[in-house]
């Protein structure tokens, strides 16, 4: 990285910012609809981390090499105080009386019934598995970050990574195996390690439309 642009950075500097989003965008994107599992959330989400971002930007260290990791730790904070507004927006729902039903929109959402239901799928092994997983899964494997750029994300020590993913996986390999048996249809396995150690991808990748 361009040794001036973290100062240009730090300064304000719009030309710089706009970089920075032009190249990461899609990836903050990326990260936060595997999070969320929602198309809707994960725009929502992508527009709070860049709002972040700029608000921090006086934070972002002089030295270094590329700051997508810097950008994944704020989105993983983002999705994690976005469920707890959500939580409490659903608590006070609860308390509402039950609204009239209405009609059915079915017929507008077929283009996306495919999508929603592997997503779903997915969510259900996922939603059992510790938040702390979740994270590391969604770093190490989806986002594809190494073992230090996955440490610098979540501002832990890069042996945490390593145990937390192997932790993740087992409990992960665990649950798809019990779902497998559970609904009698067979799966291509969901994640593998591939490659040079400190690098963890995903075996099938996938872009959002």
């Amino acid at each position: 990285m361009d040794p001036g642009f973290r100062a240009r950075l730090r300064a304000g500097d719009e030309g710089a910012f706009g970089v920075l989003f032009r190249e990461h965008a899609s990836a903050v994107y990326n990260h936060c609809f595997r999070l969320t599992g929602d198309w809707s959330a994960a725009e929502d989400c992508t527009s709070l981390v860049f709002l972040e971002a700029w608000r921090l930007r006086s934070k972002v260290q002089p030295d270094g090499g590329g700051l997508l990791p810097w950008l994944l730790g704020i989105a993983t904070n983002v999705v994690h105080r976005r469920r707890r507004v959500a939580r409490r927006h659903q608590a006070l729902l609860d308390r509402l009386p039950p609204p009239e039903l209405l009609s059915d929109f079915a017929d507008e959402l077929v283009g996306r019934l495919e999508d929603q239901e592997k997503i779903h799928a997915m969510r259900q092994v996922l939603e059992q598995l510790p938040r702390a997983d979740r994270e590391i899964l969604a770093l190490c494997v989806w986002a594809g970050l190494d073992y230090a750029a996955s440490a610098e994300a979540l501002g832990v020590a890069v042996g945490t990574v390593r145990s937390r993913l192997s932790r993740a996986r087992r409990r992960l390999d665990k649950l798809t195996e019990k779902n497998l048996h559970a609904n009698r249809e067979p799966a291509p396995a969901a994640w593998q390690l591939t490659g040079d150690r400190n690098s963890a991808v995903r075996s099938e990748k996938r872009k959002p439309r």
